[in-house]
């Protein structure tokens, strides 16, 4: 179902957050990192507009939050003196700031992070591009963080492009492109599970997929993630259905006790287009035993 907010926009890369009794969802914008808050997820969410953005910036994508003590730090990637897509974080004393102190993160492409602590520290999960592989493209990556503003630049591999249907493009001549993005880790008794979106946000087989590991390894780094198909075939959790399209970078809740994703997606055409907006949706899950179910989708998997 899509979320209401107070003002119709487009909403992509939502990233559910909860402080207190109240819940947020921070976007990607052209001119800062916007915000929506609620106290109910279901009912009307409120545009808090933009709430963080740095000088002489734009392009602001799939921003992620976490709280550690008293302190919020929120991550994202934008453009900045011609660099396209670098990451930076930023802190602020509440959910929506405001935020100050930037730090660029890296100096190369790098995107969609999302910031987890586990008892062996704080990791980054985010993607960077590899024109090298095999599957040239963009692919998953976890890295330790030292303190928030500090990686340790001795990132994992962890989710790479091995599909066709993660195919981003291919043009004559060139060498095709795959893409594996939007990182999302959580975990569920014994396992856990680093969900993903696959494919171009404008293609037909943009969807979202999950990998997973039964163990007890607190290290993320060091957890050997295995992408989930069925028995060698393309089995996403989310992928376009006679509803809606471009299903695609999520986060995940556990909300009175049901696992929910929220996701963006625009209202179903027979033509895929860029220009509909992505708005902000949310599907109930069945997360058991390494398997990720989402029945509104009806996958089986």
């Amino acid at each position: 179902m899509k979320l209401q907010s107070t003002v119709e926009r487009s909403q992509p890369d939502p990233f559910i957050f909860q402080d207190g009794d109240t819940f947020y969802i921070y976007v990607t914008a052209q001119n800062g990192v916007e915000a929506y808050s609620t106290k109910d997820i279901f009912g009307l969410w409120k545009w808090e507009g933009v709430i963080a953005k740095i000088e002489g910036a734009n392009g602001y994508w799939a921003p992620c939050i976490i709280k550690i003590d008293e302190t919020y730090y929120l991550y994202f990637s934008c453009v900045r003196n011609a660099e396209f897509e670098y990451m930076y974080v930023m802190k602020g004393s509440s959910p929506l700031g405001p935020f100050t102190d930037e730090k660029k993160l890296f100096e190369h492409f790098s995107i969609d992070p999302h910031v987890v602590q586990t008892k062996s520290g704080l990791f980054l999960i985010y993607s960077i591009d590899d024109d090298q592989a095999e599957y040239a493209g963009t692919r998953i990556m976890i890295d330790r963080l030292l303190d928030p503003y500090t990686p340790a630049y001795h990132p994992e591999e962890k989710v790479s492009p091995t599909l066709k249907e993660e195919m981003n493009r291919k043009k004559s001549g060139e060498k095709p492109w795959y893409t594996i993005e939007g990182g999302f880790w959580f975990e569920e008794g014994e396992w856990q599970y680093l969900m993903y979106s696959g494919a171009a946000y404008e293609t037909e087989d943009y969807h979202i997929g999950y990998c997973a590991a039964k163990t007890t390894e607190t290290d993320l780094t060091k957890v050997a993630f295995t992408k989930r198909i069925n028995n060698g075939k393309f089995a996403p959790v989310m992928i376009k259905n006679t509803e809606e399209e471009g299903t695609g970078h999520h986060s995940v809740i556990r909300y009175n006790g049901e696992y929910y994703i929220v996701y963006h997606a625009r209202d179903y055409s027979d033509v895929p287009t860029q220009t509909k907006p992505r708005t902000m949706r949310i599907a109930r899950l069945i997360v058991k035993d390494g398997s990720i179910v989402c029945p509104h989708h009806g996958n089986q998997l």
